[in-house]
C-alpha cells in the first residue's frame, strides 16, 4: 500500500485545488502514470503515481483544497481493497426491516453510476463542476452523446425554474423580495487563479502609485516591411513574422536607455535589473497569464516569434510550467487582439512598467501643415509605478518606443 501525497509545488506555493482525479477508485495504475490534475495559483500540475497498483481510497474531493504534503489519494496491491465480500451479514428474524429503505439505497447507487457512465470533455467536466451542475442533466447534440463545454453554459444560461427562497432581511420590502426572487441568477464559484488573479490586480493597485501616459504611432513603415520581408522570414525560419518581435526588440532597446522603467521596489530599494525577460500576456480560458521570455537582448526576430508562440500554445493547452511565469523584468499585453482602442493596463507586480498594445486603426494623420493621410495607427500606453519612475522617463521611454518602430530597419540591424 502506497500513499499519494501532493509534491513540492513552487517556492510560493502551499496549496491547490483538485480540478480532476484522472483515476477511480478500482482503477489499475502504472508507476509514473498521471492519477490527479492540480490547480495551483499559476499552472495546472497533474501529480503520478510512485508505485503501481489499483487505487483504492480517493481522500479529496474535486474542487477541494490539499496542502503540499497531504495525503490524497491510496494505491493498493493489485485487488486490494476493491473486490467486493460474497459473505452478507448475518441477521434475526426480528432485525430484519422493510425493504423500503434498501430500496432507498439502490435508486441513489443508479443515479450515481447514472453521473460516473456521462461521457464529457475535462474542460466541461471542470466548467460543471464550478457551476453546480449536474452533468447528467445535461443535453448535448454530439451523436456520441458526450457533453462539451459549450454544452454545459447554454443549459447554465437556461432560466432557472425554481429559484431557491431563502430568508431575507426584515428590514426589505416584500415588493423588493418577489423582485429578487424572479430575477435569474446564476452563482459561480471562483477558481484558484481567478481568485489570485483579483487579489494580485487589488494588491497592485493599493501598493503602487500606479499612473499611465499615452502615445501613438505610424505603423505603416512596419506593416511594409513585414509585408516585403513575411514569405521570406517563414521560409527561412519556418515562423511566422509578426509584431510582438518588433515591439519586444523596441522595449528592450528603451529598457536599456531608461534603466529605472526595468526596475522593481524592494523594502527601501530600488532593484535594477541588468536582464530582459519580457513577460506576454496571454489571454485563455481560466484567466490571463504571463509567460517570460527570456535574455530577448541576445534572440533575434525568428527566435522571440518562436518561443512566443511556444508559450502561447502551451497557456491555451494547459501546459505551462512554473518556470515559464516566474521572473520576468517587464510586461507587454496586447489588448489590440481583442479591438481595444486604448486601455490602461495594470501592472504586473512586483514590476514597475508594463506596455499596453492596442489595435490598428486607419485614422487621418498631418503629414504637413498641406497635406492630410489615411494611416494605420495604434495607441500605445506604459502604466508605471510613479514612485521609481518619473514622468520625464516614463515619456522618453515611450517616446523611444514610437521612434523605434516607426523606423523598423532600425531594429532589425540592431536584432
Amino acid at each position: 500500500m502506497a500513499e499519494i501525497k501532493v509534491p513540492e509545488l513552487a517556492e510560493s506555493i502551499t496549496e491547490g485545488t483538485i480540478a480532476q482525479w484522472l483515476k477511480q477508485p478500482g482503477d489499475k495504475i502504472e508507476k509514473g502514470e498521471y492519477i490527479v490534475e492540480l490547480e495551483t495559483d499559476k499552472v495546472n500540475v497533474e501529480v503520478i503515481s510512485e508505485e503501481a497498483g489499483v487505487i483504492t481510497e480517493l481522500k479529496a474531493e474535486e474542487g477541494g483544497t490539499v496542502e503540499v504534503g497531504e495525503v490524497i489519494a491510496i494505491v493498493g496491491a493489485s485487488g486490494e481493497g476493491t473486490a467486493p465480500t460474497n459473505e452478507a451479514p448475518k441477521k434475526d428474524a426480528s432485525s430484519e426491516q422493510p425493504k423500503e429503505p434498501s430500496d432507498e439505497v439502490e435508486e441513489s447507487s443508479s443515479e450515481d453510476d447514472k453521473k460516473e457512465r456521462t461521457i464529457a470533455s475535462p474542460a466541461a467536466r471542470k466548467l460543471a463542476r464550478e457551476k453546480g451542475i449536474d452533468l447528467s442533466s445535461v443535453s448535448t447534440i454530439d451523436p456520441m452523446g458526450r457533453v462539451r463545454k459549450h454544452d454545459v453554459e447554454f443549459h447554465s444560461s437556461k432560466p432557472l425554474e425554481e429559484p431557491k427562497k431563502e430568508s431575507k432581511p426584515a428590514a426589505k420590502t416584500e415588493q423588493t423580495t418577489k423582485k429578487e426572487e424572479s430575477k435569474p441568477v446564476v452563482r459561480e464559484k471562483m477558481s484558484r487563479r481567478r481568485q489570485t488573479i483579483a487579489n494580485r490586480l487589488v494588491e497592485v493597485q493599493q501598493t503602487a502609485a500606479m499612473l499611465t501616459t499615452f502615445n501613438e504611432i505610424d505603423m505603416t513603415n512596419v506593416m511594409e516591411l513585414r509585408k516585403r520581408k513575411k514569405d521570406q522570414f517563414f521560409e527561412t525560419n519556418d515562423v511566422r513574422l509578426g509584431f510582438m518581435s518588433f515591439f519586444t526588440k523596441a522595449v528592450v532597446a528603451a529598457l536599456k536607455k531608461f534603466p529605472y522603467v526595468n526596475s522593481e521596489i524592494d523594502g527601501n530599494e530600488i532593484v535594477l535589473k541588468k536582464f530582459y525577460d519580457v513577460g506576454v500576456a496571454v489571454s485563455t480560458e481560466d484567466g490571463l497569464v504571463v509567460p517570460v521570455v527570456r535574455d530577448c537582448d541576445r534572440k533575434n526576430f525568428a527566435e522571440i516569434e518562436g518561443e512566443i508562440v511556444e508559450l502561447a500554445t502551451k497557456a491555451k493547452n494547459k501546459k505551462l510550467q512554473l518556470s515559464d511565469l516566474q521572473g520576468g523584468s517587464f510586461t507587454i499585453t496586447n489588448g489590440g487582439v481583442f479591438g481595444s482602442l486604448m486601455s490602461t493596463p495594470i501592472l504586473n507586480g512586483p514590476q514597475s512598467g508594463i506596455l499596453g498594445m492596442h489595435t490598428i486603426q486607419l485614422r487621418p494623420v498631418a503629414i504637413d501643415k498641406d497635406t492630410m493621410e489615411n494611416r494605420p495607427m495604434m495607441y500605445i500606453a506604459l502604466s508605471y509605478d510613479h514612485r521609481v519612475i518619473d514622468g520625464k522617463e516614463a515619456v522618453g521611454f515611450l517616446s523611444m518606443v514610437k521612434t523605434l518602430l516607426e523606423n523598423p530597419e532600425d531594429l532589425l540591424l540592431q536584432g
